[in-house]
């Protein structure tokens, strides 16, 4: 089936990466299956994070459908390009139609992409992962495969104004190598393996990274352990419970 939409959108944020010369690097995207179904999962940073993603599976010449809350389906221009590209809707109150819709098209052989964080981390560490994507993999039959991205928060990111006349900015992407997720493991331990893969992808990522906060303005995007201000884990649960 012709993709009307997605390779269109494709080429137009290509074109505005471009323009913007973001420094983009990605390592490991022969690590993404060339046919067959899988999930994808990544850490969630930013609101543009699945179209980073989505590039790691270009080289591969795959396209990859992410699970995404049902408010950007209703949004008046995010909605039908989303819908065109094929992504899925997730109703958090009842989320079982979007699971069974990921796994029919897990079955047929395409590639899901999850944040299986749910939300944007705004202390941009690793939240704990929730069980859906090793549940998805399991019933399918398919791998997981882990990735990390880094530097999408400069741009557009959760409490932050959207940054897009700022040029240069480097965007770093890790993807790692196939997880099987045999039906006769919990899915928990899983999860837990596959998050500690995309922490150490997280890290490798940020060694990586071309550039450093320069000066007390810019440290905002750092996680507090890395000598940054971004808010700790604690102080978002605190102020998410209050």
């Amino acid at each position: 089936m012709a993709e009307l939409v997605y390779r269109p959108v494709i080429g137009v944020a290509l074109t505005m990466f471009k323009a913007l010369d973001l420094k983009i690097e990605c390592k490991g995207s022969e690590n993404i299956p060339r046919t067959g179904g899988a999930v994808l999962v990544s850490n969630h940073i930013s609101y543009l994070d699945f179209i980073f993603s989505g590039l790691t599976a270009l080289p591969q010449k795959r396209l990859v459908r992410f699970m995404a809350k049902d408010a950007v389906f209703r949004h008046k221009v995010s909605g039908p390009l989303m819908r065109g590209m094929k992504h899925i809707p997730v109703d958090r109150e009842s989320g079982e139609a979007a699971y069974q819709h990921a796994l029919e098209s897990l079955r047929s052989g395409e590639i899901i992409g999850v944040f299986p964080e749910a939300t944007i981390s705004q202390s941009f560490t690793l939240k704990s992962f929730k069980s859906g994507a090793a549940r998805l993999a399991q019933e399918a039959g398919v791998p997981l495969v882990p990735m990390a991205l880094w530097g999408t928060q400069r741009l557009w990111t959760k409490g932050r104004p959207r940054n897009f006349r700022r040029h240069h900015i480097p965007v770093t992407m890790r993807v790692g190598e196939p997880m099987e997720a045999p039906r006769d493991q919990y899915a928990g331990a899983i999860t837990r393996r596959v998050r500690d893969q995309v922490q150490e992808l997280l890290e490798a990522a940020q060694r990586a990274y071309p550039v450093r906060p320069k000066g007390v303005d810019d440290t905002w995007w750092m996680p507090a352990h890395l000598g940054g201000t971004a808010p700790t884990p604690e102080a978002v649960k605190a102020a998410e419970a209050g």
